[in-house]
């Protein structure tokens, strides 16, 4: 299992949500290209960025640039593969976020709310450079929904009826965030990407929310998932350098 090194973005600097809450934000004091400069050091060969500010706003669906600038300078240092998302919701958007350099988009919301337009992405963009992402909350049955817009709105559908909409198509990268443990330092949710991993052996999972230390990474791994993405917990350097080195390909 890969771990992937998040960064946050709005307004131009690094920022974390506790549990997608714009109200609820931290900032850090620290440059994106040196955050960069120091994952890589680490020994990740890749970064997720969000650009919160697209995912809120609309991004670049309505001619807003969100923090392109940022991430047209972090793709220059090419020191990481990227994997930028927020607000990339029409194929220009897309289109766009790769020619600045990203090596994957993101696609969330639009996912579930045009589902034949992001089918026909597959095969225009090719499944090696789209990542889509489910943030999903639990509901009083334990199924996990998906959220949409920055998690700003709950939708019915289910994480496991919304990538039935894209495997026929080729669907390769998957990214789920359980809301409730993102930011919040609790553990992940180990039980869902097994799940995942479980109803779709063939898809490259990437488990999002709540990571706090080595254990968690072991036991995502030993779930199936493909990738661990952890924002906080290295943010703030919680896990020791030398318990990352497993998980990390150029360590």
């Amino acid at each position: 299992m890969r771990l992937i090194p998040a960064m946050d973005l709005r307004a131009g600097r690094c920022v974390r949500l506790m549990q997608g809450d714009f109200d609820a934000e931290t900032r850090y004091d620290t440059d994106p290209r040196a955050l960069l400069g120091k994952y890589r050091s680490l020994g990740a060969d890749w970064l997720h960025v969000v650009d919160l500010d697209g995912a809120r706003d609309g991004g670049r669906a309505g001619g807003r640039a969100g923090n392109d600038a940022v991430i047209a300078k972090l793709a220059a240092e090419n020191a990481l593969n990227l994997q930028v998302g927020g607000g990339l919701r029409d194929a220009a958007a897309v289109a766009r976020m790769l020619d600045l350099g990203a090596a994957r988009a993101v696609i969330g919301s639009a996912a579930i709310t045009d589902v034949e337009a992001v089918r026909s992405w597959l095969g225009r963009f090719g499944a090696e450079q789209l990542t889509l992402a489910f943030d999903v909350r639990l509901d009083g049955n334990g199924v996990p929904r998906v959220t949409t817009h920055g998690w700003q709105e709950q939708s019915q559908v289910s994480l496991w009826d919304a990538v039935a909409n894209f495997a026929p198509a080729g669907l390769v990268h998957v990214l789920c965030t359980d809301v409730s443990r993102d930011g919040a330092l609790t553990g992940p949710n180990v039980e869902l990407y097994r799940s995942a991993a479980r109803r779709y052996p063939r898809l490259q999972w990437q488990a999002s929310g709540g990571i706090r230390d080595s254990r968690d990474l072991h036991a995502l791994a030993d779930a199936g998932a493909s990738a661990a993405v952890s924002g906080r917990a290295l943010l703030e350097e919680l896990i020791p350098t030398q318990e990352l080195q497993a998980f990390l390909p150029n360590a």
